[in-house]
């Protein structure tokens, strides 16, 4: 009688966890002798229930993501971050230097430091070890200024809008530069703190409020009171 996962390992809808003589609990589901996820979530094994953890907030990454993220190590194999996810994510130097890395003559450090944050680009990633990241393509790296803005993940779809409707007003409207991490960190950057205060509110606003209808109108009337506009 066989499990497919280790415990509080995470699942997606579909997934077969296990086949037997086994229960469907919370957000599974069984077919046969078959035990499936119907949620993204953890699983959970309970003596013969099979039991997932709804991670309805939880970022799953995928190649080709833009994400956001905090270095939280740094070694002489390259530094680890954290993307606000279940997973910790990996950059290596050879995706942060245009030419080859030598750990004795290079300082990881004085390059990316804990604390640091940093724009990227996922390059790999299978659920089998941690996903990989890059910054060496035109506008990732470092991030040094302007303010960081962290929403559900779920709600991130809702702030880029219908054909990037929703964060092209928000640009134009803020006057701010404005770059979303699939991962719901969120960069925002202006000419001066008052146009970034007014960003941040905007874009609490429309997380609050994702599922209502004429959102846009609202969020655009609300920017234009906070500069004291008619």
């Amino acid at each position: 009688m066989p499990v497919f996962f280790e415990n509080r390992e995470i699942v997606t809808p579909g997934d077969l966890l296990a086949e037997g003589e086994y229960e469907a609990g919370r957000n599974t589901y069984r077919d046969d002798s078959r035990v499936y996820a119907c949620k993204l979530g953890l699983v959970e094994y309970k003596g013969r229930t099979v039991n997932v953890v709804a991670l309805n907030t939880f970022y799953v990454p995928s190649v080709g993501d833009l994400v956001i993220g905090k270095i939280v190590e740094v070694n002489l194999h390259g530094w680890t971050v954290d993307i606000n996810s279940p997973y910790l994510a990996t950059l290596r130097p050879s995706e942060a230097f245009n030419k080859p890395f030598k750990p004795q003559r290079n300082e990881l450090s004085s390059i990316l430091d804990i604390g640091d944050i940093i724009q990227a680009k996922v390059i790999a990633f299978d659920r089998t070890r941690n996903p990989l990241l890059t910054i060496r393509e035109p506008g990732l790296g470092k991030i040094t200024h302007g303010q960081i803005v962290k929403v559900s993940p779920a709600k991130i779809p809702r702030i880029i809008g219908r054909k990037g409707s929703m964060i092209s007003m928000l640009k134009r409207e803020t006057r701010c530069g404005i770059t979303v991490g699939q991962n719901g960190l969120i960069h925002v950057y202006g000419r001066n703190p008052e146009d970034e205060r007014i960003a941040v509110l905007a874009i609490k606003k429309i997380e609050l409020e994702a599922h209502t209808s004429g959102l846009t109108d609202r969020v655009t009337e609300m920017i234009s009171k906070e500069r004291g506009e008619e």
